[in-house]
């Protein structure tokens, strides 16, 4: 037997583990594979004792990947993506062109949007597409090149590259105080129906977290109107429904147009609060990096 056989595991252990590390989950996985969770399982497990080393933490019913399995997922997941382009080539298939640029809706259409033409100018040979997504990365339809998502959620094999700073503060229209002066302390905003963007897990600071983090203990029943994605948050906010929680890199330009204000001085900086990861899309390695770059440079600007 060659070298090459005996070091590899077996590769019908591969695409499960890969589509696992991916999903970080078994049952995803199956669902993608067309697989029972059980047979999912007892790949991975194999493949486990195969390398000598766990590769997914198994808790309360979660799967979560250990050190080893991200990095072996980033190695496996390139690997199967390399295959994959070089069989459509050898096939007369044409995959699609550029980069692909995978980003939270919000940061896209109000970070992201007003900056893209400084990267087009830069780069105005460079395709860019640009995929937006309120879920977390291992919920990804397609493969990526980079991808920007709050720090803390589930990214699976994805590599991180870099991450950035970002302030979080109480953010409404300007008449929703009425009368009131600017600015008002913290304790004052439990008077004023607060805009809740909540999830299950909640992968972002919300109303409690806030007020803990500026030394508050508010009443339990806090008035939340709860929405499922922070554009609506933002867009009640700016209707006058009540008090949302922003963040300055996403509220920044509502600021300035007058159509938000701060109604208190109080801020929670979070020095990493945005991740920017590599994906398993197999793109241009110099565009890639060009991407990166910029991005790095563009949230580099404090929060």
């Amino acid at each position: 037997m060659d070298p090459l056989t005996r070091a590899l595991p077996p590769l019908a252990r591969l695409r499960p583990f890969e589509a696992a590390a991916r999903h970080e989950s078994f049952t995803r996985a199956a669902a993608e594979l067309g697989l029972t969770q059980t047979a999912v399982t007892k790949q991975i497990a194999a493949l486990e004792a195969d390398l000598g080393v766990r590769l997914f933490d198994r808790r309360n019913r979660a799967v979560f990947l250990t050190e080893e399995g991200r990095q072996f997922g980033r190695v496996v997941s390139a690997a199967l993506a390399d295959i994959a382009a070089e069989a459509a080539r050898l096939r007369g298939g044409r995959g699609a062109g550029g980069l692909v640029l995978q980003c939270q809706l919000c940061e896209a259409f109000y970070w992201l949007m007003p900056r893209l033409s400084r990267f087009h100018a830069r780069h105005p040979e460079i395709e860019l597409r640009v995929v937006t997504v309120l879920t977390p990365l291992t919920e990804a339809a397609e493969p990526f090149d980079v991808a920007i998502q709050t720090t803390g959620r589930a990214a699976g094999s994805a590599r991180l590259v870099f991450t950035a700073s970002d302030a979080i503060f109480p953010v409404c229209a300007p008449g929703v105080l009425g009368d009131t002066g600017r600015p008002v302390p913290p304790a004052a905003l439990t008077a004023y129906p607060l805009l809740a963007h909540r999830v299950v897990p909640q992968d972002w600071m919300d109303w409690p977290a806030w007020f803990a983090a500026v030394g508050l203990t508010p009443r339990q029943n806090l008035s939340l109107i709860s929405f499922d994605s922070f554009p609506l948050v933002l867009q009640a906010a700016v209707a006058g429904q009540g008090i949302a929680l922003g963040w300055q890199r996403t509220v920044a330009g509502l600021l300035a147009e007058g159509k938000l204000i701060r109604p208190t001085e109080e801020s929670v900086l979070r020095p990493a609060e945005l991740s920017v990861f590599r994906g398993p899309r197999r793109g241009s390695h110099g565009e890639t990096q060009a991407l990166l770059d910029w991005l790095r440079e563009e949230l580099a600007e404090p929060a």
